[in-house]
């Protein structure tokens, strides 16, 4: 990729390298300790923020560790807890041998409706990018007092064309020793990423290495937190890249959890959906046609950790949210 972007330009080739040695060499501080888990599920921990008041629940993707929304001091969670909400956060894991057959929709019924009922009583539900997607199928099946979707995909039909045909090929090479491993790994997901926007992706470590101080501490937390993860389960992965990116089955109304269609648009609950208009990972066409919607001119990692992220993005989910429970 690096050389077919800066095949015309060495110097730019020179800069990303540079960026990229810079990056790899960085100083890194000792992550946090996990928040206390309060249930399991398959692996799947449900971790306690504290705070008080009616729980939200945030659904992260089952792609990148939930980290984004715990970042140091741009930690969503940690800053709702403190709004007089009891936040939870659902950590996904590592996925065992009792997962590798469990699809995206089998991790929205056997996992987070599980967890959500443990808690005995209804739940705000907040999801962020195909934990969107998954929060949006428990909402309509589960104890769920709202449901608040961030830079959720549902209709994969507005991805671009391209796109879409690159994440089919990557699949089509990668599905054998998926299907063998039982996992997708993240290596392989992050090279679909890259595909999304190539260019970008240099850019960015050229523009890194010219960065110091804080701006480029907050670099290295994304861009590891970018390329962390556990893998996917086989049958998650097959799931999402030829049900979901190549069939388009939410969008067309096709998709099932638990034997049950899914309907954004037939929620018995209140819904806002959180859009970004100038997202590259999940562009604005692919929303869900559905709720109150909320546009945001920021990227899909900055509209929750960026500067602008809480004006932006938390005071207004922590209002909707506070709205929503005194009218419940």
């Amino acid at each position: 990729m690096l050389r077919n972007i800066t095949a015309a330009n060495p110097e730019r080739m020179r800069a990303a390298l540079a960026g990229l040695r810079k990056y790899q060499e960085a100083e890194r501080p000792s992550p946090p300790a996990p928040m206390p888990a309060v249930a399991e599920a398959h692996g799947a921990m449900l971790r306690d923020y504290g705070g008080a008041g009616p729980p939200v629940l945030f659904v992260p993707s089952l792609i990148n560790p939930p980290g984004v929304l715990d970042m140091g001091d741009r930690s969503l969670l940690r800053w709702l807890s403190g709004q007089g909400r009891r936040v939870l956060l659902l950590d996904w894991g590592w996925p065992g041998e009792d997962r590798r057959a469990m699809s995206v929709a089998g991790h929205v019924e056997e996992i987070l409706l599980p967890l959500m009922r443990d808690l005995d009583e209804r739940v705000d539900l907040v999801g962020y990018c195909l934990g969107g997607t998954m929060a949006l199928a428990a909402a309509g099946l589960g104890p769920a007092r709202s449901v608040a979707a961030i830079a959720a995909p549902w209709r994969f039909g507005g991805f671009p064309d391209e796109a879409r045909a690159d994440l089919a090929m990557l699949w089509a090479g990668a599905r054998p020793a998926v299907e063998t491993l039982g996992v997708l790994p993240m290596e392989v997901l992050q090279c679909a990423f890259w595909s999304l926007d190539p260019e970008r992706t240099i850019a960015k470590f050229e523009a890194y290495g010219g960065l110091e101080g804080d701006a480029a501490r907050t670099f290295v937390m994304l861009e590891d937190w970018a390329n962390d993860g556990p893998p996917v389960s086989a049958a998650a992965a097959r799931e999402m890249f030829e049900s979901l990116f190549a069939g388009d089955a939410t969008g067309a109304g096709r998709w099932r959890v638990g034997g049950v269609l899914v309907d954004p648009a037939a929620l018995a609950c209140p819904l806002l959906n959180i859009v970004s208009t100038t997202d590259r990972i999940v562009p604005a066409a692919s929303a869900a046609p559905a709720g109150e919607r909320l546009d945001l001119a920021l990227g899909h990692v900055g509209m929750v950790v960026g500067s602008r992220a809480p004006e932006r993005l938390w005071k207004p989910l922590a209002a909707w949210l506070s709205r929503t429970a005194a009218n419940c």
